[in-house]
């Protein structure tokens, strides 16, 4: 399944960038919820780096968008790149980075980051900011 097929971005919507100079954006979204491979409610903290281009994110619709995986059976791993996907491709920013803590379950906790400047990701690698941070605020 493609990673377009978990999600309705069109629940996402974007704000004209008032101003063309490079500057940052944090949102932190405390409790993103959804449901785990065993049908398990499942809580993550979801930090987002923007850098954008032409739009920005616009909150409330980023929320609702959000809340969509509630009810969804997803993994981690397959959440992260859900959500970056969506945002690269509804607000093509200069950079995006993802950070997504999981609360522990049986014990163990996760904590899942992706960065459009990896060269993996076709990026870069001209922010080194990444390097040995934390990206806990």
């Amino acid at each position: 399944m493609k990673n377009s097929e978990w999600s309705q971005t069109s629940m996402l919507t974007t704000i004209v960038n008032p101003t063309v100079q490079g500057y940052e954006i944090k949102i932190k979204s405390p409790e993103v919820t959804f449901l785990g491979v065993k049908d398990q409610p499942d809580f993550a903290d979801l930090y987002l780096t923007f850098y954008p281009e032409e739009k920005v994110i616009e909150l409330k619709s980023f929320k609702k968008y959000l809340h969509q995986f509630r009810n969804k059976i997803i993994s981690y791993e397959r959440l992260i790149n859900v959500i970056y996907d969506d945002v690269m491709r509804t607000y093509k920013p200069n950079r995006l980075r993802i950070v997504m803590t999981c609360n522990p379950r049986g014990g163990i906790s996760s904590r899942l980051t992706i960065d459009s400047d990896w060269e993996i990701r076709g990026g870069k690698e001209a922010y080194r900011d990444w390097t040995g941070q934390s990206d806990e605020w």
